[in-house]
């Protein structure tokens, strides 16, 4: 992600959490997956392996797209007007969209593994 694109995303990060659609923290992005409101989950780059894994793993089972490789600890944090964060959960289907959009596929990769809902267009799907 160039520089533009990251202060965009960061610019509709930013709005959606003063929107009060941003679950941060583990244990708040966790409670988010498992009752079924988040809409995409990110997590930090710099956070620990097993981390990672947990929520790939939530998410992947959840069918929740996924990015792990956008933003670190602090910026993930700030970019919230919280402290360091290792992940948070977007819970608004339209910021969400704008969010993965500005990540791009190639940035969410594999980790990008939804299934659009029925009746939905579009394929974010990890067919692996």
């Amino acid at each position: 992600m160039n520089n533009i694109e990251e202060r965009k995303f960061r610019g509709l990060l930013g709005i959606a959490a003063k929107a009060g659609k941003v679950q941060s923290g583990e244990f708040c992005t966790e409670r988010s997956l498992k009752a079924g409101r988040a809409r995409l989950c990110l997590v930090a780059s710099d956070a620990s392996e097993p981390t990672k894994k947990r929520f790939r793993d939530m998410c992947k089972s959840r069918n929740i797209p996924i990015a792990t490789e956008v933003l670190d600890k602090e910026a993930l944090g700030h970019t919230i007007g919280k402290e360091m964060r290792a992940s948070a959960a977007i819970e608004d289907e339209g910021l969400a969209e704008g969010l993965k959009r500005l990540v791009g596929a190639e940035a969410l990769g594999k980790e990008l593994s939804a299934v659009p809902a029925e009746g939905q267009e579009g394929g974010y799907a990890d067919d692996e």
